[in-house]
């Protein structure tokens, strides 16, 4: 019973910090005068949820993996667009 509320646990952890990465990402400003602070904010939670994610998948189901997945390539479409000029 207990491994089973670690496995729910460590997944919810990591979708938590998923939406906390979506949550700043929607945050930024670019032409507000603490923009460097809120894409530090942003590098800090990805960081975050990329090890929650790894450390979920260790003990996630088949369908939670998929969603972790998911989580992973959601992430990098936000790192790839605060990375490039165009944001």
């Amino acid at each position: 019973m207990q491994d089973k509320q670690d496995k729910r646990r460590s997944f919810q952890e990591a979708q938590q910090s998923f939406k906390q990465v979506n949550d700043a990402f929607s945050a930024i400003e670019k032409t507000a005068p603490n923009y460097g602070m809120e894409l530090k904010h942003v590098k800090q939670e990805v960081n975050e949820a990329y090890q929650q994610i790894q450390s979920a998948f260790s003990t996630a189901t088949e369908h939670q993996r998929e969603q972790l997945k998911q989580f992973e390539q959601d992430i990098q479409v936000i790192v790839n667009e605060v990375n490039s000029d165009s944001y």
